[in-house]
């Protein structure tokens, strides 16, 4: 298996984490999607909002995985 640049090698717990921080992130999404389609529903903080919760979980995903590069 061909590592990834400037990570370390994962352990199993950590995939298995890190997984589940997405699963999480994905229903968040379906979420976000759902609220899209409501009537009156600011679109411009609903963008916002989309972008720090995708930066949120990326970070929780960077907690766990610890790069070891920028």
């Amino acid at each position: 298996m061909t590592a990834i640049m400037g990570y370390r090698e994962l352990s199993e717990h950590d995939k298995k984490v890190i997984n589940g921080v997405k699963a999480v992130a994905e229903q968040v999404g379906f979420m976000c999607d759902s609220l899209e389609k409501l009537p009156g529903v600011d679109l411009r903080w609903l963008a916002i909002a989309k972008t720090d919760l995708q930066k949120g979980f990326m970070a929780a995903v960077r907690s766990v995985a610890k790069p070891e590069t920028f």
